[in-house]
């Protein structure tokens, strides 16, 4: 066994035959999840119902933060075993069981031991959704661990775990938290009206959130996130998977289909998943979907490209800090980064990562493993792809193996919220993401965003509204349009509107806005992609009408991105008053030669609200119309 410079755990040489892309192998995912859960129990309470893991409490609270770290590990734990049809080298099963027991023999005490109650997600929720975890840990080794428990510590687990069906879920993923508890009991013989009810509601509301290309929102807005495929697609096809029930599974997979049609484009050529939404502290969870389909055989990619994307998230991570020196996984994207970080996350937060070993359910001989890695999407030809339901426009280039996602769709905002109350979410509000650098930090300049400037208050983009997407042969766009919010001026200006569309074609962004009904003294201000000084990766972007320059100013970001302490930001600006229409050309990437922007266009033509832009390459042109209200129509012809 070794041990990598950067990657704690001891693991199996590589193997370049089968995985010639990463080495990895099915024995790598075992070596990671035993060092994983090694780690993490040398912090376990004696009587081993918490496991306290060093760092800064979540808002929960340490009780709760440590009934996380025995619920989350159980996850991993419990695909290991699984996984490997009962073995169990490490001796994990037992200490899990003393742990259960433990936990809930008088759950709600103040002690080392008992864990906290099950209420109500507003008054103290966070034990919910770990109730999950342990559920679906119980369910996966049931043979070995609850079918071996005393008839009265089966009894006290399952009073626990009732309290998730009586207690108030938050109105989005949370729903599947109950569902999958009752899954648990009704497959131990503990089923019953209520546990049915559960699981009813749960499938009522996700039928509701389905908006299309397999893709979710996350309640009852837009929220568009990585909660798709570690939450929202696999608690109900995993559970239709442990049940048998071939109709479900159906039912389930073929959405899960569809949905990594796009999702698994996201993944660039090192490894990396997209940057984008909340709770990016789980990492490598991203490719619990990936696993999953490969699992169940609802999946469009063969079972090479499935191993490539998976194993390559799971290396990518591990070569860059995710787990510190101690083997303990810590809180950020790389290494710690506060900024990626919900008040809710906890030092045993990143260990729903463990849902990416929904992999190891795959036996040895499974195709997963026996088949060689084959290119992820993403490493295959150019790629522009539209994604209509969620409003996203997927951008990805071989030459760099970089993945951009414009974002003309997914927001931060619930429905009951009015735009001005909502804080301002950079991982939701930005243009565009990618999978080799992160937004700024609110305190900072916004990368990626088309501020209007009024009395010397910046405006944020909240609520965002799709105006349509389309993609051809090389090229795709999208639009949308926002209602520009002032969080340090008056909430709104009467009127003040602003429409986007970006065309993606190559590694080439075009971008225009159409600002409505701006007041006297307003300026427009459009910023490009956060990197870093001397990194691998560029940041361009270029005024083509409509700005003071068509060369931007770099302004700084000293808070940097998950990707970097220190970032720059171009950005171009322009006086605007009444109706005006700008347009820039941009770029992210990570060619070492990559020529400069202002020889891509030939020309743009501009004649009332229509933007004509003929590319200089081949002569191609691009139409965008702004149309009356908010309507838009984009055309691309040779």
């Amino acid at each position: 066994m070794r041990r990598s410079r950067t990657c704690p755990f001891g693991l199996p040489p590589e193997d370049r035959a089968s995985s010639p892309y990463t080495g990895y192998t099915r024995a790598h995912w075992e070596a990671v999840a035993d060092g994983m859960l090694d780690a993490a129990w040398k912090w376990a309470t004696p009587g081993g119902a918490r496991l306290d893991l060093p760092g800064p409490p979540s808002h929960s609270g340490v009780r709760s933060d440590g009934l996380e770290g025995y619920a989350r590990t159980f996850l991993a734990a419990g695909f290991r075993v699984a996984g490997a049809g009962g073995e169990d080298p490490s001796g994990l099963l037992e200490r899990y069981a003393e742990g259960l027991d433990a936990g809930t023999r008088t759950p709600g005490r103040d002690d080392a031991e008992s864990w906290p109650l099950i209420l109500d997600h507003h008054v103290q929720g966070q034990p919910m959704v770990e109730s999950a975890s342990v559920a679906l840990g119980l369910r996966l080794t049931r043979p070995w661990l609850w079918d071996r428990l005393a008839p009265d510590v089966q009894d006290q687990a399952e009073r626990w775990l009732r309290c998730a069906l009586r207690h108030v879920p938050a109105g989005n993923n949370w729903y599947l938290f109950p569902y999958t508890v009752a899954g648990f009991l009704e497959s131990v013989g503990r089923g019953d009206a209520e546990t049915v009810r559960a699981r009813e509601r749960a499938l009522e509301l996700l039928e509701s959130w389905y908006r299309g290309d397999g893709w979710y929102a996350d309640g009852d807005g837009r929220a568009f996130d990585h909660y798709n495929g570690w939450a929202l697609h696999l608690y109900p096809l995993l559970d239709a998977h442990l049940a048998g029930d071939a109709g479900e599974s159906a039912r389930h997979g073929a959405r899960l289909r569809e949905y990594l049609e796009s999702f698994s484009l996201l993944f660039g050529g090192d490894g990396a998943p997209l940057y984008f939404g909340r709770s990016l502290a789980y990492r490598f969870a991203a490719s619990a979907a990936v696993g999953l389909g490969a699992v169940t055989g609802h999946t469009p990619l063969g079972p090479g490209a499935s191993r490539r994307v998976a194993s390559g998230s799971l290396r990518y991570f591990l070569e860059r800090g995710a787990a510190g020196d101690d083997g303990l996984l810590n809180l950020g994207w790389h290494g710690p980064h506060p900024a990626t970080l919900q008040t809710y996350s906890g030092p045993a937060s990143p260990y729903w990562a463990s849902k990416a070993f929904v992999a190891l359910l795959a036996p040895s001989g499974h195709p997963l493993w026996a088949s060689a890695e084959e290119a992820a999407p993403s490493e295959g030809p150019d790629r522009v792809l539209s994604v209509p339901a969620p409003g996203f426009l997927v951008q990805s280039t071989r030459a760099d193996g970089v993945v951009r996602l414009h974002n003309h769709g997914s927001d931060h905002v619930r429905p009951e919220e009015g735009e001005s109350a909502a804080d301002e979410d950079p991982h939701y509000a930005r243009l565009a993401y990618s999978t080799v650098s992160g937004p700024t930090s609110a305190a900072n300049p916004a990368d990626n965003h088309l501020a209007v400037a009024v009395g010397g208050a910046r405006s944020a983009r909240r609520r965002i509204h799709p105006l349509g997407s389309g993609h051809g042969d090389g090229w795709g766009w999208a639009g949308s349009w926002h209602r520009p919010v002032f969080p340090a001026g008056p909430p709104t200006v009467p009127g003040l509107r602003v429409e986007s569309v970006t065309v993606a074609r190559g590694r080439h962004e075009l971008r225009v806005h159409r600002v409505l009904f701006a007041p006297d003294g307003a300026r427009a201000e459009l910023t490009g992609w956060a990197t870093g000084p001397g990194g691998p990766v560029r940041s361009q972007l270029l005024g083509l009408h409509g700005w003071d320059t068509a060369e931007a100013e770099d302004v700084r970001a000293p808070q940097g991105t998950a990707f970097t302490r220190w970032a720059a930001v171009p950005r171009l600006a322009a006086d605007v008053t009444g109706t005006a229409v700008l347009v820039a050309l941009a770029s992210l990437t990570a060619e070492p030669d990559a020529a400069p922007l202002d020889g891509v266009v030939d020309r743009v033509e501009v004649t009332g609200d229509t933007v004509t832009v003929h590319w200089a390459e081949d002569e191609a042109r691009a139409r965008i119309a702004f149309g009356r209200g908010t309507t838009v129509t984009v055309d691309h012809s040779p």
